[in-house]
């Protein structure tokens, strides 16, 4: 049983997008306890010099300005520890992610927090969650050659820990949307919850 989610909304489109609608039917087929939702829809601050310099300070020698900085950061780590289970809702543009999830990832990814290097290589820290990424492409397919998304929110979410990850596609939206979705829709229904 899930007992907390974190929803995780990037498509632009806040009414008609076909993620959304993926994200809210998986919410329904796990009926957590609590949900909590992170609507990227207003898009989040990219990481620049100042915050660079903040997350490379030790946290005990942080300024005020460097703690005020990476608050954001910390609020969305936060979000994750606090997670049984993930849901991400990506629609495709332009045969990647959007740029509010690529934003939101480059404040997630932090050594120390999400991960740590080792003499081995790095090790994800976030373990023992389920991911969902729900996907809407018009034409691009899951897997395929030019599915640059799915296959670097895989590279991503492993490298953070997060290892288990289940896609759920709605691929090829431009040319059989209706069978697409029932396709989506069917996977949705044949979560074990």
């Amino acid at each position: 049983m899930t007992h907390t989610l974190l929803r995780v909304d990037t498509s632009a489109r806040r009414t008609g997008s076909i993620s959304r609608q993926l994200t809210d039917a998986i919410v329904a087929k796990l009926a957590p306890a609590e949900t909590l939702t992170r609507d990227l829809a207003n898009a989040l601050p990219q990481i620049d010099e100042t915050w660079v310099g903040a997350n490379f300070t030790p946290a005990d020698k942080r300024s005020e300005v460097q703690v005020e900085t990476l608050a954001l950061s910390d609020t969305l780590i936060a979000e994750l520890r606090a997670a049984d289970a993930i849901i991400i809702g990506v629609p495709v543009y332009n045969f990647g992610v959007p740029t509010a999830l690529k934003a939101w990832i480059d404040l997630i990814a932090r050594a120390g927090e999400t991960f740590k290097y080792t003499e081995t290589g790095p090790v994800g820290l976030l373990e023992n969650k389920k991911v969902y990424i729900a996907m809407a492409s018009g034409g691009v397919p899951v897997g395929s050659p030019m599915d640059y998304a799915t296959t670097y929110l895989k590279q991503v979410l492993n490298f953070v820990g997060l290892t288990d990850i289940e896609i759920i596609a709605a691929d090829g939206m431009a040319t059989d949307a209706e069978n697409k979705l029932k396709a989506a829709n069917d996977a949705v229904a044949n979560i074990a919850a």
